[in-house]
């Protein structure tokens, strides 16, 4: 495999995302302007983006790139019990630490109807779209092309920083943020990467993926320095020790979660060698 095919094809697959979400949204704001409540808009937007990325991924890799889809980890769903415990205990554990801390809750002073909304936003397009379509195209798409070329090392290495990268785009953060952002992004790249290679497929890195975007950032409950006014309950922290807080982009970068990040890595990687043995 070229490096010209590895490139374009990396490109083409982030492409693809961008499209998948840019017409799912537009249709979303168009069932918007038909008066259909926020929250259904925003479970018609959630499917339409994981509909619309998984046809065209699909095509792409067929069609223009003259693989299989199995090749690039799109295989039938199956999904491993270990790793449904882990999505579930992975936020639910760094939210337990957090609540441990001084800090209070914040009630949002949301309607019901914006309640109703935000949660529909959170778990379907933010949680279960947005966490299976990256896990397609990093740890689907891009993750193989480069195992086909440089080998699994790299294969775990360049998308992850390529994804931690892509968190910074177009935010106007501190150099300290955006350290922060760009280490806990490769760190946790490279926890999704591991666990779509121990299994063979993108389903188990995109349920802790998508599981991890609902409990963390799906606007039910919202871990910061101050209120966030688009989830239902914020648990505000009494400190700014950025280390905790994560600088700018919040919890996500933090070393609580940095550290979450590497203990899931880790069974990852001994599961990975254990299989390797066996």
């Amino acid at each position: 495999m070229g490096v010209k095919k590895v490139l374009g094809g990396s490109a083409g697959a982030v492409f693809l995302l961008i499209v998948s979400q840019v017409l799912a949204s537009a249709a979303g704001m168009g069932l918007d302007g038909l008066n259909i409540p926020a929250g259904i808009c925003n479970m018609a937007a959630g499917a339409l983006y994981l509909t619309i990325a998984l046809f065209l991924t699909r095509l792409f890799v067929e069609k223009v790139l003259h693989q299989s889809v199995e090749s690039v980890g799109l295989t039938r769903l199956r999904i491993d019990g270990k790793w449904i415990v882990t999505a579930v205990l992975l936020p639910a554990a760094v939210t337990g630490i957090y609540l441990l801390l001084p800090g209070g809750f914040v009630r949002s002073e949301m309607t019901g109807g914006e309640m109703f909304a935000a949660i529909c936003a959170g778990v379907f397009f933010t949680g279960i779209a947005a966490g299976f379509v990256e896990e397609i195209v990093f740890r689907g798409v891009i993750l193989h092309l480069i195992k086909a070329k440089w080998g699994p090392t790299a294969a775990v290495l360049l998308p992850s920083v390529l994804f931690g990268a892509v968190h910074i785009i177009g935010m106007d953060f501190s150099p300290v943020s955006c350290l922060l952002v760009l280490s806990a992004g490769t760190m946790v790249g490279i926890m999704f990467s591991l666990i779509a290679l121990e299994g063979g497929s993108v389903w188990n890195s995109g349920l802790v993926h998508a599981l991890w975007n609902i409990l963390m950032i799906g606007g039910i409950l919202s871990i910061g320095e101050a209120p966030d006014p688009y989830s239902v309950m914020t648990y505000v922290l009494n400190t700014r020790n950025f280390l905790l807080t994560g600088g700018e982009f919040g919890v996500e970068a933090s070393a609580i979660a940095a550290a979450g990040y590497c203990t899931v890595s880790l069974l990852a990687l001994m599961l990975l060698k254990k299989k390797r043995h066996s």
